[in-house]
């Protein structure tokens, strides 16, 4: 697929089949995040993949969460629904960044682990995969740490649940599309 289309037809699942993602597309979408540039060339990223009894957990403790956010009911249904399971997903990625006190060494590693993550969800979608780049499962942070190990020593950047998707959501539209507050030109013809 061309890297235009891949860019334009992605979008964020949240529906998936249940069936199972050969690990040798998911090593393919995995080893597309690795080329991602890094700050100081660290390539600092690591990826937990999730299925099983272990997704299972943390489907039942991000639900447990979202039940606690007391959200209006019709809302906090599908949220509750889509955090069981994550929207049916055989597998969820977590992606990881080296702990740092430094501010702008966090800052690199952050934005180092994040392009890598972007890669990873360009490269699920020419792969025909879905994906949805999630940060609110993020905030039970420490369930996530206690049900997969993970230690103080990496911080969580992102999560997405990853599958054949189930749904084909229309394109949200583009604030400013033709990007005339969101750029701005110094001494450029």
């Amino acid at each position: 697929m061309e890297f235009y289309d891949v860019v334009y037809r992605r979008r964020s699942i949240r529906k998936y089949k249940a069936d199972p993602v050969p690990r040798d597309v998911l090593m393919k979408v995995l080893d597309a995040a690795n080329w991602t540039p890094s700050g100081m060339n660290l390539q600092q990223w690591k990826f937990v993949v999730v299925g099983g009894e272990k997704l299972k957990e943390l489907g039942k403790s991000f639900s447990c969460f979202v039940e606690s956010l007391q959200i209006e009911p019709e809302r906090n249904q599908g949220m509750l629904q889509f955090a069981r399971t994550f929207g049916g997903a055989p597998a969820v990625i977590i992606a990881l960044a080296p702990a740092a006190d430094d501010p702008n060494q966090r800052k690199m590693h952050l934005e180092s682990v994040s392009a890598a993550f972007e890669n990873m969800l360009l490269a699920a979608c020419a792969e025909g995969l879905g994906t949805c780049w999630m940060l609110g499962p993020l905030l039970n942070e420490v369930e996530i740490r206690r049900i997969l190990n993970i230690p103080d020593e990496k911080e969580l950047v992102a999560l997405t649940p990853i599958g054949y998707p189930d749904m084909e959501p229309a394109a949200p539209p583009r604030l400013d599309p033709g990007l005339k507050q969101k750029v701005t030109w110094v001494e450029y013809p």
